[in-house]
Parts: structure tokens; C-alpha cells; sequence
């Protein structure tokens, strides 16, 4: 079995302070538990990207919540249920549990988090996938056990929707509303599209973002300091490094502490704040929880490092959109 410190993705997952969670984890006074699920990336790019086929290039998904995380339903082949939009995962990721017979196609690896080693996650290629109206086929998947994230939230996890499946669309997502818009972008046909919640170029800002890694990548800058940010649907709060400048905290009130599990069990604390007057584009946030913590080993290279996270705290303030093919975010007012 390889071992691998390369990280797929980042899901944070709160506990309330009174409940013992699956992986029993007794409740600290004062702070909160915080379940952090990491998998290790595989290269595969010898596998080619799947086709995608649909009646139509627009398709409108309802979504659910189980805490702060979107859940939408689609279908693995024949296993149909809830999966979680996790823009923090490069790939698709299926639960092991309902997927014990595939056969993987690569070597397992174990998944590597802040906190220490879990359990082996393995590369498969999923034959059909539906998500709304768009049919997939031949879909790299990661699989690993998402036993933790089930029993946290009391619901059956098919998987995770990666971004991967998105590189050719544009997705808003209407956190008040609870749907999410995706349209299917082809240059050609659809060279004049435009969304009808994009006609007001007023009621939005728009920001660029990089895909490294099938991450999406955004930039800032923080007390003078450059600052590269992924944005996660999956990270039910926003992460800051602990190595960035002293002078960055300043911006930052610390509110108490709160207890950070990785995938094997083992804890690791952290501090938890409200940061300040923060800026993404042209958006301008007051107030924004932070959680504080060590962030080296989400690097998978010396150029693809990340300095921090932004969750649901971050993401559920607007209805905001990406465009994966022109590489844009768009942040409603």
C-alpha cells in the first residue's frame, strides 16, 4: 500500500459541543469538535475525460442541507442518493461502504490530514453518473469510507460531487432559494448566452479564479500580504494558516479554541475567531468566522500551496456563481 501526504480535499464538519460523534470524541468544555476528512490525490491522467450527454445545457437542482452542507440527489450506475457538492474535491469521491465491489485501478493510498494517517482510498472508473439532466460516462471516482460524515449527520452519503464534473459549466448556486443552476457551456452554440441573474452586471461583482489541481483557486490580500484561497462548498467554516505574518492575526479576534479530528483519529488543537474587514474582489466583509490552523499539508507542490479556506460562513452570505470555462466567480451583493 502507498503512502501519500498529497491532499484530494478538505470537508470540515462541525459537532455540536454536547454530542459524542461516532468516532467517540468527548465534547471539551468551551470548545467545539471538528471533524476534518482529507484523501490523497492520484495522478490519472491517463484516463480521459468523461462525455457528458443532455437534452438541454441548462438544468435547475434543488438542494437539501445536513448542517451546512449541499446535498443534491444523483445516481452512481444503479445506487442512487444523497451526494454533497464539495468544490473542495478535485474528483468524484463514492462511499466504499456502497461500492465494496468495484475494482479499483490504481494502487490504494492511505488518506494523510492535519491531524494524522486514516483509512486507504483507492481510484475506480464509474460507468454512468446522473446529476440532474447530465448523463456522465466513464467517471473517475475516488473511493474511501464516508462513514464519519454519515454518522455525524445522520444521513446516507452516496459520495462527493468534485470539481471535476463542472469543468464545463457554469454553476450559481442560490443558498436562499436552495437550488443550484447549472448550465452546460459550449463555445461555439452558446457564444452569446447569458444567465438571466447576470443581465444586472450591478447586482454582482465578478472575481478570477484559477482550477490547480481541480481546486478553485481565488487570490487576496491581507495586511499587505498576497493571499491564495480555495473555495469549498464542503468546509463547513472558513480555515486561516497558522504560518502566516503576525501581522495578518492582528485583523483576527480570537473567540475560544476548538478541537480539530483528522481522519485517524487523533486530535489537535486550534483557535477560532472572527476575522476583519476582509476583501475578495470588490466584496467587502465586515466580519467572517475563521478557524486558525497548521495548512501545510494541503500543498500537493511548492506551487500549489494554500494560505486558506473559505466555507459555508463565506459562501452562504450571497448567491454565487463559477464559470469553470472562462474562470470567473461571480459574487451577488
Amino acid at each position: 500500500m502507498l503512502f501519500s501526504r498529497h491532499i484530494l480535499c478538505v470537508t470540515i464538519i462541525f459537532f455540536l459541543a454536547d454530542i459524542i460523534g461516532a468516532n467517540k470524541i468527548l465534547a471539551i468544555p468551551g470548545t467545539r469538535n471538528i471533524l476534518i476528512k482529507k484523501i490523497p490525490q492520484v495522478d490519472i491522467h491517463i484516463f480521459s475525460e468523461p462525455s457528458i450527454i443532455s437534452d438541454s445545457p441548462n438544468c435547475v437542482i434543488p438542494f437539501t442541507r445536513a448542517g451546512n452542507l449541499i446535498l443534491v440527489k444523483g445516481r452512481a450506475d444503479s445506487i442512487e442518493g444523497n451526494f454533497i457538492l464539495d468544490t473542495g474535491a478535485p474528483y468524484l469521491v463514492l462511499n466504499l461502504t456502497y461500492f465494496r465491489n468495484y475494482g479499483t485501478v490504481v494502487p490504494n493510498e492511505e488518506q494523510a490530514s492535519i491531524a494524522g494517517i486514516g483509512s486507504p482510498v483507492a481510484k475506480t472508473v464509474l460507468k454512468n453518473f446522473t446529476l440532474g439532466t447530465f448523463h456522465y460516462t466513464r467517471v473517475n471516482a475516488d473511493l474511501t469510507n464516508l462513514g464519519n460524515i454519515e454518522n455525524s449527520k445522520g444521513v446516507k452519503i452516496i459520495g462527493l460531487l468534485g470539481v471535476a464534473l463542472f469543468k464545463q459549466f457554469e454553476m450559481i448556486i442560490d443558498y436562499e432559494r436552495g437550488v443550484i443552476y447549472l448550465h452546460r457551456i459550449d463555445k461555439k452554440a452558446n457564444k452569446f448566452y447569458q444567465n438571466e441573474m447576470l443581465r444586472d452586471t450591478s447586482a454582482y461583482s465578478i472575481v478570477d479564479i484559477a482550477t490547480i489541481d481541480n481546486r478553485i483557486i481565488t487570490r487576496t490580500t491581507m495586511a499587505g500580504k498576497k493571499l491564495r484561497l480555495m473555495i469549498d462548498c464542503g468546509a463547513e467554516s472558513n480555515l486561516l494558516d497558522s504560518r502566516l505574518p503576525n501581522k495578518i492575526f492582528e485583523g483576527v479576534n480570537i473567540t475560544g479554541r476548538v478541537i480539530l479530528l483528522g481522519s485517524g483519529n487523533e486530535k489537535i488543537e486550534a483557535l477560532a475567531g472572527d476575522m476583519k474587514n476582509m476583501q475578495i474582489g470588490n466584496s467587502k466583509i465586515s466580519s467572517l468566522p475563521v478557524v486558525i490552523t497548521n495548512l501545510d499539508k494541503t500543498c500537493i507542490s511548492a506551487e500549489s500551496c494554500i494560505d486558506g479556506i473559505l466555507g459555508f460562513d463565506f459562501l452562504s452570505l450571497h448567491k454565487i456563481g463559477f464559470n469553470f470555462v472562462e474562470r470567473k466567480m461571480y459574487i451577488w451583493k
